[in-house]
């Protein structure tokens, strides 16, 4: 079966993945106040500056380079070896926003060719591959929001096909800059003015929205690790062919997407334990949502959504999400936020042990991208 075994993680909540677990169970967001969004200061969370230098000139190239050792690293001590064809999938929405943003407003397009590489899409994947000397395909996967589960399935499917032994997969999204982050709020989905567990509540009375964060998140999947966190059983995606932002009010697809994945994992609605959901804390991904428990899962299906705490993390979204649940089943832990106001009555309130069974994953990205993976314990 087809692990997780290692996990790497650059968040608001700092550099590693243990800053991010420490954050999420004490039920603090990492959003703090920032200054140069707008008239006053502004909930955000951003990656704070870090990394080695060497491996390049902006936050993104650095967090994504640093996310993927760590998961290498932690991958080792789960029993895993790299086999002979190691692929790369980056899940990736805007990318360098910060050089970029730098190159056109205040270098006039006038950089060194050096520099000018270090904008390309290309150049944070082969230098990580050179550095490890994997030769495995190495790509870009795309699905906004819902990137890191297209990566996952992107990844599974590699490793079924016997494309090959083993990926590493990081999904990197430091995007928040002031121009982005005033655009959502514009479009009504991104809260600033607020405290985050005030205004991002998914699933309870109240909620207005999402604060917007930022993240580099890697992960190491292999049949051949012997402690994995846990199994990635199969997935599904589809697409509502229906507006640029908004659900199909009808639901078919993404009900056919959890309905794929339930499927294609060989996996019965009725022993689904818990849903991570998408849950940015707008209206209509709630609405969606609780549609889907109500309908295809049972009473005893347990509903939580990280975002609260870790902020939407835009490209990065579901690959942190995902890790924030693989790190719970190693730890005994379900890491939900607490609810603050009257929520739907399966979603839970604050860490929880975890109790045996499924997980499914969803993430819906914006323009219609319907995605649903299946997680297992992995004993």
């Amino acid at each position: 079966m087809i692990g997780i075994c290692g996990v790497g993680m650059v968040s608001g909540y700092g550099w590693g993945r243990e800053p991010l677990w420490d954050g999420l169970i004490s039920g603090k967001p990492a959003a703090h106040l920032v200054r140069g969004y707008g008239t006053g200061d502004a909930w955000v969370a951003l990656v704070p500056d870090g990394g080695a230098p060497e491996d390049g000139p902006s936050r993104f190239a650095r967090a994504m380079r640093a996310a993927a050792r760590e998961a290498i690293a932690d991958a080792g001590d789960h029993g895993w070896s790299p086999g002979r064809r190691v692929g790369l999938l980056h899940a990736v929405v805007l990318g360098e926003v910060d050089l970029w943003r730098d190159f056109y407003l205040t270098r006039d397009r006038h950089v060194p060719v050096r520099e000018f590489l270090s904008l390309m899409p290309s150049t944070p994947m082969s230098t990580l591959m050179r550095e490890y000397g994997f030769h495995g395909p190495a790509m870009n996967v795309s699905a906004m929001c819902a990137s890191g589960n297209a990566a996952l399935i992107t990844a599974k499917a590699w490793l079924d096909a016997g494309l090959v032994d083993d990926v590493v997969l990081v999904a990197t999204d430091l995007s928040a800059t002031p121009e982005n982050v005033s655009h959502f709020v514009r479009l009504g989905v991104a809260v600033t003015d607020t405290d985050p567990l005030d205004g991002c509540r998914p699933f309870q009375e109240g909620s207005r929205g999402f604060t917007v964060g930022e993240a580099s998140v890697a992960m190491v999947l292999s049949s051949r690790a012997s402690t994995p966190y846990l199994h990635l059983l199969g997935g599904a995606m589809s697409h509502d062919a229906h507006h640029v932002t908004s659900i199909a009010p009808g639901l078919t697809h993404v009900m056919t997407c959890f309905r794929d994945a339930l499927a294609n994992s060989g996996v019965n609605a009725g022993s689904v334990r818990y849903l991570n959901a998408h849950g940015p804390g707008t209206a209509q991904c709630d609405r969606a949502e609780s549609a889907v428990v109500e309908t295809l899962f049972t009473p005893g299906t347990e509903i939580y959504s990280v975002k609260p705490l870790t902020a939407h993390c835009q490209g990065a979204a579901s690959a942190i999400e995902v890790a924030a649940a693989a790190m719970g089943y190693e730890r005994g832990i379900v890491p939900a936020p607490p609810t603050v106001a009257t929520a739907h009555p399966q979603l839970l309130d604050g860490p929880t042990p975890l109790a045996d069974g499924i997980t499914v994953k969803s993430s819906l990205g914006m323009g219609g991208h319907n995605s649903v993976v299946v997680l297992a314990p992995a004993c």
